[in-house]
C-alpha cells in the first residue's frame, strides 16, 4: 500500500503530516518509528495524523505520535502546520477551527501574514494532573511558583517548574542555553521517577522580561530545533516567577515562537511552512 504524505516544519520541528480522512491509515508504533527514521524512512520529531471530526463540535480530531512510536497528547507546532495542511489540502476552507486531540480541544487560526495562532488552553499547575509526583521532593516557592528538586543522579540535580500544557512539562532557569547541559540532564529528567508519563524537559534562558531562549528536550523524541507546548510552558512559568511579562518571543533554535498569557489561556503564534509531498509504500517498511 502507497501512502501520500506531507513533510512539513514550524520553527525547525518537522512532522510527517498524513490524510486520514481521504485514505485509510492504521499506525501502529512500529511504522510510525520506521517512518520517523531519518535513515530508513521519511525523518521527523513527530507523525502528524489528520482524521474525521469524531464530534459535532470540531472539525478533525488530531492525533500525534512521537518518533519513538508513542501517541502524545498535545503538540503546539504541530497544530499550526495541521491548520496549514487541511487548508492547503482542500479539507476546509476555514480560517479558524476546532481540533480534537488527547489533550482537549484546541482552536487554531490563520493570520494574514501566513503564521498560525492556535488557542493552546488553560495550563493545569495541579500536580495529580500533569501527573507529577511530589512525594519525597523538596519545594520552595518564587513568586506565585513552586520550584521542585529533582536528583539526577551522580550527584546532580535541578530545580523546575512542571506544569501541563496538555502534555507534561518542567522547567528549569539557566544562564547561557548554549552551555546547559540538554543532551545529559534532559534523559534523567524525561525518566525521573516523579514522573509516571515521562516528561518534557525545558532549559530557559532570560534575556529580558518580553525575551527568552529556549532549548526542549522533548519526551518520545530528544531534543527538537522548537516545542511549541515547551515555549506555552516556559513562559507561562516565567510570568508566575516574576520574570516576564506577555507577549514573549521565544527564541528556539529553529526560529521564533510568541507566546502569550495572561492567566486564562496560552496564545501562540509562530510558522507553519511546508516542505515536501511524498509517496511512502508502506509494504517496504517493517
Amino acid at each position: 500500500m502507497k501512502l501520500k504524505f506531507t513533510k512539513m516544519q514550524g520553527a525547525g520541528n518537522d512532522f510527517v503530516v498524513i490524510d486520514g480522512v481521504r485514505q485509510a491509515v492504521h499506525l501502529d508504533a512500529s511504522l510510525v518509528r520506521r517512518i520517523a527514521d531519518r535513515h530508513f524512512g521519511v525523518g521527523a520529531d513527530q507523525i502528524l495524523l489528520v482524521e474525521p471530526a469524531g464530534r459535532p463540535d470540531v472539525d478533525f480530531r488530531y492525533r500525534i505520535f512521537n518518533a519513538d512510536g508513542g501517541e502524545v497528547e498535545q503538540c503546539g507546532n504541530g497544530a499550526r502546520c495541521f491548520v496549514r495542511f487541511v487548508r492547503d489540502q482542500g479539507l476546509t476552507d476555514k480560517l479558524a477551527i476546532r481540533v480534537e486531540t488527547l489533550g482537549g480541544v484546541i482552536e487554531p487560526r490563520m493570520a494574514g501574514d501566513g503564521r498560525v495562532t492556535v488557542d493552546m488552553g488553560m495550563p493545569q499547575f495541579e500536580p495529580t494532573l500533569v501527573p507529577f509526583d511530589i512525594s519525597g521532593l523538596a519545594s520552595e516557592p518564587s513568586g506565585r511558583e513552586t520550584l521542585w528538586s529533582l536528583a539526577l543522579g551522580a550527584g546532580r540535580s535541578c530545580k523546575v517548574a512542571v506544569l501541563s500544557m496538555g502534555n507534561p512539562h518542567a522547567v528549569q532557569l539557566v544562564e547561557d542555553v548554549d552551555q546547559a547541559p540538554v543532551e545529559r540532564d534532559g534523559p534523567a529528567i524525561e525518566a525521573h521517577r516523579a514522573f509516571p508519563r515521562r516528561v518534557n524537559a525545558g532549559f530557559m534562558q532570560v534575556l529580558d522580561a518580553s525575551r527568552i531562549r529556549l532549548r526542549v528536550y522533548e519526551r518520545g523524541a530528544g531534543e527538537t530545533l522548537a516545542c511549541g507546548t515547551g515555549a506555552c510552558a516556559a513562559v507561562v512559568s516565567g510570568i508566575r516567577r516574576g520574570l516576564l511579562r506577555g507577549p514573549v518571543d521565544v527564541q528556539t533554535r529553529g526560529g521564533v515562537l510568541t507566546i502569550d498569557w495572561a492567566g486564562g489561556q496560552v496564545m501562540m503564534t509562530g510558522p507553519a511552512e511546508p516542505v515536501f509531498n511524498g509517496l511512502i509504500e508502506l509494504a517496504d517498511i517493517k
